[in-house]
């Protein structure tokens, strides 16, 4: 699993789990609203009055409109940077 997933499949899976509205924003500037149906390595299903399929390559910044817990599991948990 790379560095990236160690963290974006956690706190993915925590918002869609926990059905947290989110925006979305892309590298074009554009906000997207909605909840997080579900994602894989490349695409996250968006969901408000519609479902919207995103590539992760479009997305800049994903933010909860709450906060939530990310449970992180391995051996990098708990750390910030590490060497490659």
């Amino acid at each position: 699993m790379s560095k990236g997933q160690q963290l974006q499949d956690p706190f993915l899976n925590a918002l869609r789990q926990e059905q947290v509205q989110v925006s979305v924003y892309l590298v074009n500037g554009i906000k997207l609203q909605g909840v997080i149906e579900s994602f894989d390595p490349y695409v996250v299903l968006l969901k408000n009055a519609i479902t919207q399929m995103v590539y992760k390559h479009a997305i800049s910044t994903v933010v909860p409109a709450r906060p939530i817990s990310v449970q992180r599991a391995g051996p990098a948990a708990g750390v910030g940077t590490e060497a490659d």
